[in-house]
């Protein structure tokens, strides 16, 4: 894994995904967190193919705390099953970086 990730989830709701996101950066498991929707999505749930209005939220945060990161989301989420990935920043401002790594530690 990089050093760097950012990390989505997304909610049913504006106010879910806000509760979600300041949790977690209030917890330092992320220095910071975009919320971005509405968003249209298609997906499968319970074997029927369903249509719906989320809300992502995008965190920012360091390999080391992404385990800490995921198991918290997991627990904070409304939904049983939520979606939690997590993408590598290859690259990047060095003092974004440094910055990142303060407010995480």
């Amino acid at each position: 894994m990089a050093d760097y990730l950012q990390v989505t989830t997304v909610a049913d709701s504006e106010e879910a995904a806000k509760r979600l996101a300041r949790s977690a950066v209030a917890a330092r498991l992320a220095a910071s967190a975009n919320v971005v929707g509405p968003i249209a999505s298609v997906f499968w749930h319970l074997g029927e193919l369903g249509e719906g209005q989320e809300w992502q939220v995008i965190l920012k945060t360091t390999s080391v705390r992404f385990v800490e990161l995921r198991d918290h989301l997991l627990a904070e989420h409304p939904w049983e099953n939520p979606e939690i990935s997590a993408v590598q920043m290859v690259a990047g401002a060095s003092a974004y970086f440094d910055w990142l790594d303060r407010t995480t530690q």
